[in-house]
């Protein structure tokens, strides 16, 4: 029987588990829940059962500040010779390191005699890799051997690229039986006694194994410390209205969770299940949206993709030199090539992000050791943008696949039937879309700042040129009146696809789009035909391929809404932010845990009721979670700006506004660099009045209006 509560979702480096409410995982009620470790299923089905009957749920929560699933749990009818039911409470906690999930059972017994209770622990693991999970068929799998010793239960299979994944189950009481799929033990409970029984599966047990309770503790310990480090080393934001607040706090937790450890800091994995590694587009926006909080990210997303950028050609993974990751992924199917995407590198909007968040990350944190230390990266990046825009026909930036089972749209919309015409027909040969061109103009400018910041105004001022002539030949080639909007893209044949389309909106995050354009594009966007109420729709639904439960052609994606939200504000349309923003917050009202998952779907909001989600989804997903943070910069207008050759640094705030239900907005602990600032945007008779609470020394504040 399906689980009726919302799946929880802990993620700790390269494991993550999707349990029910339980704290368990029944595949018979959901296909894709799960324990993963490095892209593949090691638990596959995790059950308890006592006196041979599920507990029953009395409630669950997940501990989103702490990164803890904690389910309270009461015994069914115990039958003959067992407890009445709901006289046995059980407090399930669930906590994940990077290669064990560990539970701990806490049993009281509210009968009033004693009583010994049967309990059975029901383990699988089907090792499947995720993208089997996903639906994928592979002719040929490995082998997997289980055995009972010892009072453990052990798993192991042998894949077929030579690499043993194992998952090991044992429990800190002694066990009465052990079979090939099942662990049984007695529990003994006095009248209002309580007992402690700690469970391990481990995934990587040639390490020297802790007690289990040690082990649970140590972990508890590390998962707790990892969130409290998160939250004093960011910015907090704070309102005065709850609700506002369950949504910044979930979703700076979200941001949190989905992110592993690297070298140069954090990089957020883009989402769980489909999408739990390292992707080049999602995190690097969702560090660009994160920057005004937690400037960590957007250093570790540089660091890590500075290190696997391309260096050669390889057409089977669509790698050029200078190119910039799309994703990266560990399990047996990548390893052996049944995917490519070992290392993959078919996206064209990764390279110019990738030099858009350098720049910016400069200027937030005027960093410049470190920046200086990726400009090798960043000049082979700004090199092959140089070399596929000469390489195309009209100068634009363009992908094709190369790769046979590779992606063949390679813009943030990748589904095959997302860039198409009017009519419908699907897109052909080299495609140029609208947004990429505003990513490359914004990649030229954020160089120059990095260049001009290094004492290199020459160069700059080089590649301020070439955004100015861009910018011009982008209007002239795209802008479509029959529309009012700019060309979803064009194709192999130099046609415009004349789509209203959600792309457009993002022009405007760069600001190569004009006055007059960003103004029609701020009209249609937020139109009843492409506002459904909740956010704006990747497809007006006046199109011919619209549909609201499309993956790209009519849905609704939280990103997507905060990089065109951050646009209008930079044209001034902040009513139209606000609209964006506070539709994504009544969404967020409206979904378990205020979790923005990665999509939902497109149908108009009708009164009574909530968004109409997306069916396999992630949530959480990092650039979704971070979108808030990227609308509250829009809408408090800030813009960081460094003199060149000047240590000071000049906080802008432009017209702030808040949204309705917000009077009050802190923002504490700012840091820029060696400075830092704490800020108060309170809603007066007639405006948004900014209060500059503390600020260091070096910092001058500039409130715009």
């Amino acid at each position: 029987m399906p689980d009726p509560l919302h799946p929880f979702v802990l993620k700790n480096e390269e494991t993550f588990a999707i349990l029910d409410s339980r704290g368990e995982i029944c595949p018979d009620g959901q296909h894709d829940v799960g324990i993963f470790h490095r892209g593949t299923r090691h638990v596959s089905r995790l059950q308890l059962l006592l006196w041979g009957r599920p507990p029953l749920v009395l409630s669950s929560t997940e501990r989103g500040a702490v990164g803890v699933l904690v389910s309270h749990l009461s015994n069914n009818d115990g039958g003959t010779g067992g407890s009445a039911s709901m006289t046995i409470h059980l407090e399930r906690s669930t906590v994940l390191t990077a290669t064990a999930c560990l539970q701990q059972f806490c049993f009281t017994s509210y009968g009033d005699q004693p009583v010994t209770m049967p309990l059975t622990l029901r383990l699988d693991a089907d090792f499947c890799d995720i993208f089997e999970v996903r639906g994928y068929t592979r002719p040929e799998r490995g082998r997997t051997v289980r055995r009972g010793l010892a009072g453990t239960l052990e798993m192991t299979y042998r894949g077929l690229d030579g690499e043993d994944r194992v998952t090991v189950l044992r429990l800190s009481d002694p066990v009465g039986e052990v079979g090939e799929e099942h662990i049984g033990l007695q529990v003994s409970l006095e009248p209002r006694q309580s007992r402690r029984i700690f469970l391990v599966l481990d995934f990587h047990p040639d390490a020297a194994p802790l007690g289990a309770e040690d082990h649970f503790n140590a972990a508890m310990a590390a998962t707790i410390q990892r969130f409290r480090e998160a939250r004093s080393s960011a910015a907090s934001v704070v309102s005065d209205n709850p609700a506002f607040n369950s949504w910044l706090m979930r979703s700076f937790s979200d941001v949190h969770l989905l992110a592993s450890q690297v070298e140069d800091g954090l990089y957020p994995y883009a989402g769980v299940p489909w999408f739990s590694c390292p992707f080049g587009r999602d995190g690097l926006i969702t560090a660009r949206q994160m920057l005004m909080v937690e400037p960590r990210l957007a250093r570790g997303v540089l660091g890590y993709l500075a290190c696997s950028q391309a260096v050669s050609d390889n057409p089977s993974h669509d790698e050029e030199p200078g190119k910039i990751l799309h994703e990266s992924r560990l399990g047996e199917m990548a390893a052996l090539g049944e995917v490519p995407f070992s290392r993959y590198y078919g996206a064209v909007d990764s390279t110019p992000l990738f030099l858009i968040l350098a720049g910016d990350y400069l200027c937030r944190s005027d960093d410049r050791d470190f920046v200086a230390g990726l400009l090798p990266e960043l000049e082979a990046a700004m090199a092959w943008i140089h070399r596929a825009e000469a390489g195309s026909f009209d100068g634009f930036l363009r992908y094709l696949r190369v790769a046979e089972n590779g992606l063949r749209n390679q813009g943030w919309k990748d589904s095959d039937d997302a860039i198409h015409h009017a009519d419908g027909r699907l897109a052909d040969g080299s495609i140029a879309l609208c947004e990429v061109q505003a990513y490359a103009y914004g990649a030229r400018r954020s160089l120059a700042t990095v260049y001009h910041r290094l004492g290199r105004p020459s160069d700059a001022e080089t590649l301020l040129e070439e955004a100015a002539e861009l910018r011009h030949r982008f209007h002239r080639a795209f802008w479509t009146p029959s529309i009012e909007s700019y060309a979803l893209a064009i194709d192999g044949e130099g046609q415009a696809c004349q789509v209203r389309a959600s792309n457009a909106g993002q022009c405007l995050w760069t600001g190569i789009a004009t006055s007059e354009a960003a103004a029609a594009v701020a009209r249609q966007l937020l139109a009843p035909t492409s506002f459904n109420g909740w956010g704006i729709r990747t497809l007006d639904e006046r199109e011919r391929r619209y549909n609201p439960m499309s993956y790209h052609n009519g849905s609704v994606w939280p990103h997507d809404n905060a990089l065109i939200g951050m646009g209008l504000a930079r044209y001034g349309h902040r009513s139209e932010t606000l609209q964006i923003l506070t539709g994504l917050f009544e969404t967020a009202s409206g979904v378990p845990m205020f979790q923005l998952p990665e999509l939902f779907c497109g149908f108009p909001r009708r009164e009574e009721e909530g968004p109409t989600f997306y069916p396999v989804a992630c949530s959480p997903q990092a650039w979704a979670s971070a979108s808030v943070f990227g609308l509250l910069e829009a809408i408090t207008g800030m813009a960081i700006e460094r003199e060149h050759g000047s240590s000071r640094v000049q906080v802008r705030l432009h017209n702030p506004c808040l949204p309705r239900g917000l009077n009050l907005l802190d923002i504490n602990g700012l840091r820029l660099g060696d400075e830092g600032i704490d800020l108060q945007f309170h809603r007066s008779e007639h405006d948004v009045g900014v209060q500059v609470r503390s600020r260091t020394p070096g910092v001058d504040v500039l409130i715009m209006k």
